[in-house]
């Protein structure tokens, strides 16, 4: 299996949102991993340099049409572009992750863009509130009785989580990946979490 993680971006992603599970994949507490078990890469529309909402240019490493077809995760970063007709080239990518196990993670208007296109159908979810995952889903969406109230919620390998829940949803992707232990990946929960003053008093 491939040690990629896959980030998909789209114009106006939301960067803030990448940032924990990012950061704990390539890094330890004594900067860079020597030997990380995953590699982070960036995959966009096209190889062009691709905008945040911060106004940040990432630059990828894969296009839609040069990305890999093995990878250890597909990673949909949230923002303003799901709203948009390019998330429709994403679809394609998405159904092919699922159908293979892949494990796939969805935050903010990418949770709602999953259930636009029925994905979430059939397991336990979460987004940005239901209200918008019924408004985006019309009559694709067919799932809200298994939505959760929460932060962000793990189920067949799909994570989902809504636009506050970065560090929840770096936190359950991490668990999925096994990345570390399931004591340090706590641990790096609860330090960033709850604050280096409340846990260092």
């Amino acid at each position: 299996m491939s040690k990629e993680i896959l980030y998909i971006l789209l114009p106006d992603f939301a960067e803030h949102e990448m940032v924990y599970l990012a950061q704990a994949v390539a890094s330890d507490e004594y900067a860079l991993k020597e030997n990380p078990k995953y590699v982070n890469k960036i995959v966009a529309p096209t190889l062009e340099p691709v905008k945040s909402i911060g106004g940040f240019r990432m630059l990828p490493d894969y296009s839609f049409d040069t990305m890999p077809e093995d990878y250890a995760a597909l990673v949909l970063v949230g923002g303003f572009g799901w709203a948009t007709p390019i998330a429709d080239k994403v679809v394609s990518i998405v159904k092919h992750a699922i159908e293979e196990g892949k494990i796939v993670g969805a935050i903010c208007n990418a949770a709602s863009f999953m259930a636009k296109h029925g994905f979430l159908n059939g397991i336990r979810h979460t987004g940005n509130g239901l209200d918008q995952l019924k408004i985006w889903g019309g009559e694709n969406y067919t799932n809200p009785g298994k939505y959760v109230n929460a932060q962000a919620v793990s189920d067949a390998n799909i994570v989902t989580a809504n636009g506050s829940a970065t560090l929840e949803f770096a936190k359950e992707l991490l668990l999925l990946l096994e990345n570390d232990t399931p004591e340090r990946i706590e641990m790096y929960y609860q330090f960033n979490k709850q604050g280096f003053c409340a846990l260092f008093k």
